[in-house]
């Protein structure tokens, strides 16, 4: 089994495992934990107080980091539990109308494309959706695809900061513009955004701006925000209403009042954002610049070995990528179609089974294209790059010539094959 990289002392990640899928769920260090303990302490030993005294001075604390993290003003922010009910809320308030068109694209989050959906039979909305090329060349084509499916009942677009299926990074600014010139709102959705890729909220200038912590800055699950343009802060509201709404605050803005508290829950993901934000920039003497810039070259790096490995082309340029990164694999085999899996796919299975990998492998719902998506963060080595590497050229060399998995390796004999 490859070892981790050295800075794997600051995670309680599984040493029998090698992981790979920071992407989906991220994984909290020790110290944030310890932090996310030390406030659950501090809830549990006077919970009145708490709730109606210091939550709301420790949500302006963790709003405070947020805001420099993602450059917006901080009142323009509110804390959600993660990016998923952060856009459900959005697109719950806006007062749409029977036959407005909300644009998306098959690269977007399948909870979103849900929501689109459910909007659909509630509200009579119609989900549009753009086709973005894949393999891609440039953002180009992205922006083209996109902006080609705008009409003039386009009330809303929704775009990905960074997708989740492919892992590309779009030109979001290009499109905010374009459909800002046009009186089109735009939701982005950065779930994968903050800890990947540096964030100007105030440079982009959505109407609606969504992400998660628990992912790339490595904060407890359930830690999300939603950036709302000042204009339209009178109209978005949580999915649920407190106790408390009902009050008129002359210090406090209902916005924030609103989202700040939503009922008895445990808040301590959330504010724990801070500690994350200053101790995964802490690991690394260049902070979260170099985090940022030592993750994607890693993941490159890996990519092209895969890449070697596999007999396969980048799918997306260089400029597209952070710190995740997709290969396109071959179809799954018509043997395997249809066969129950513990995850998404057979392949995937055996990759944790028998290997004990965690990665994730997945198709494009529209086009039905299957990819490994690759993740990389500090706690990573080369080594397990290479380890999955021999791991995938056999299992998809049994695919190729039975349809169905080859004989299982004695433990540990992947790692020492050449």
């Amino acid at each position: 089994m490859p070892a981790p990289s050295a800075l794997a002392e600051h995670w309680r990640l599984d040493p029998g495992v090698v992981f790979l899928n920071h992407g989906s769920y991220g994984a909290c260090p020790v110290k944030v934990l310890e932090c996310q303990d030390e406030i659950r302490t501090m809830m549990e030993r006077e919970a009145v107080r708490f709730f109606m005294i210091e939550l709301e001075r420790l949500l302006d604390e963790t709003r405070e980091a947020v805001g420099r993290l993602v450059n917006c003003r901080p009142r323009d922010l509110v804390m959600a539990t993660n990016a998923t009910i952060a856009l459900a809320c959005v697109l719950n308030s806006i007062d749409f109308q029977p036959g407005d068109e909300i644009l998306a694209n098959d690269h977007e989050y399948m909870s979103c494309l849900n929501e689109l959906d459910r909007l659909a039979r509630r509200r009579g909305v119609r989900p549009v959706k753009a086709t973005v090329p894949f393999p891609i060349d440039s953002d180009d084509q992205v922006v083209e695809a996109i902006m080609d499916k705008v009409t003039p009942r386009t009330r809303l677009v929704l775009v990905s900061h960074i997708t989740s299926p492919s892992a590309l990074i779009l030109p979001v600014a290009r499109i905010v513009a374009e459909c800002r010139a046009r009186g089109i709102q735009t939701l982005v959705d950065g779930a994968h955004a903050p800890g990947q890729i540096p964030i100007d909220i105030t440079a982009l200038g959505p109407t609606y701006y969504v992400a998660d912590f628990h992912k790339w800055i490595s904060a407890p699950k359930g830690a999300g925000m939603l950036y709302v343009d000042a204009d339209q802060q009178d109209v978005i509201e949580p999915l649920a209403l407190s106790s408390r709404a009902h009050f008129d605050r002359p210090d406090r803005d209902r916005f924030r009042c609103l989202f700040d508290y939503v009922g008895t829950d445990d808040y301590s993901s959330i504010l724990a954002v801070p500690a994350a934000i200053e101790h995964l920039g802490s690991l690394l003497p260049g902070g979260w610049d170099q985090i940022m810039r030592e993750n994607r070259a890693m993941v490159l790096r890996a990519r092209d070995l895969l890449c070697r490995a596999l007999g396969a082309e980048p799918p997306a340029p260089d400029s597209m990528i952070a710190s995740m990164t997709t290969i396109l694999l071959p179809p799954l085999p018509d043997a395997l179609v249809g066969r129950p899996c513990t995850f998404d796919d057979p392949l995937q299975d055996r990759l944790v089974e028998r290997h004990r990998v965690q990665v994730p492998i997945w198709q494009l719902p529209d086009s039905g294209q299957r990819f490994i998506r690759l993740s990389a963060q500090l706690y990573n080595s080369i080594e397990q790059y290479e380890y999955l590497a021999r791991a995938l050229k056999e299992e998809l060399a049994g695919e190729r010539q039975t349809g169905a998995p080859g004989p299982a390796p004695a433990a540990g004999t992947a790692s020492m094959e050449k």
